[in-house]
């Protein structure tokens, strides 16, 4: 069996990630994952069941009031949820089924996690805005997952219509370089090239509200902080996730309006109008 090394395993890391996983998972996730590789023989498929395992642990926990301890599983379950990617990509052992089978489990546990948090505070409380908690969560992470594949296959095809123009438009004439005493960028804008500079040498993606960021809010931060802390948190980490979705649906529109997709007669019974 090949000795796998640190910098092995940092290879296999996503180019892009949440900063939550980014910072908060990946220091583990990576060490652990390099333990796994050298000295056992699980498959990633094995640690996309055993993630699921975990995050039922975790529902269950919830359901019965225990939130310190449903918050530390769903930690777990989701580190060991990054790690089979890992594995896969370190041991070139990944498969088809492996991608569904690491999508779908990961609906099932947030489903499972909202309900089971939502069932637990309601029988405490007898408030239904737990209730309407639970339904919250699960209908915004189905909405995020749902859009997201979708946004990106508009943008396939945008791109692909834009690549296809662009040939038929001839040469294009390169971007002349600043030229002395021409006016420099505003200061504002030279922050921003900054901030993501920062974000891109972190490996940070730049929409910093996604559905991890979401889940980790509700089903780890909330819970370790206190009841209390459930609805607010919950509250405002499901604005900010709306709010990011709907700038990103504001973003493919403005890309889809600069280059319009018109579907060849091939791609129109894949793409909708």
């Amino acid at each position: 069996m090949r000795a796998y090394s640190l910098n092995d395993v940092h290879a296999t890391r996503k180019r892009r990630d949440s900063w939550w996983t980014v910072f908060m998972v990946d220091p583990v996730a990576c060490r652990l994952t390099l333990l796994v590789a050298n000295h056992t023989a699980v498959t990633p498929n094995g640690l996309t069941r055993l993630s699921l395992v975990l995050g039922m642990g975790s529902a269950v926990c919830f359901a019965f009031g225990q939130l310190v301890a449903g918050a530390a599983l769903f930690y777990v379950s989701f580190m060991v949820d990054c790690m089979d990617g890992k594995i896969a990509r370190l041991k070139e052992t990944g498969t088809a089924f492996g991608l569904w089978l690491d999508y779908v489990g990961d609906r099932i546990r947030v489903v499972c996690c909202a309900i089971g948090l939502a069932f637990g505070q309601y029988v405490a409380t007898g408030d239904v805005a737990y209730i309407m908690l639970g339904a919250g969560v699960a209908v915004l992470d189905l909405f995020r997952y749902v859009n997201a594949p979708q946004m990106k296959r508009v943008r396939e095809v945008v791109k692909e219509n834009r690549l296809e123009s662009l040939a038929n438009a001839g040469p294009v004439v390169p971007r002349q370089p600043r030229q002395p005493g021409q006016p420099r960028a505003p200061r504002s804008l030279t922050l921003r090239r900054r901030f993501g500079r920062f974000l891109v040498r972190h490996r940070v993606r730049s929409h910093l509200i996604s559905g991890i960021e979401f889940h980790a809010a509700v089903f780890v931060v909330a819970p370790l902080i206190g009841v209390a802390a459930l609805l607010p948190v919950s509250i405002v980490a499901g604005t900010l996730l709306l709010v990011n979705e709907v700038f990103l649906i504001y973003r493919m529109w403005l890309f889809t309006r600069a280059a319009p997709a018109v579907p060849r007669p091939e791609n129109a019974q894949r793409v909708p109008v």
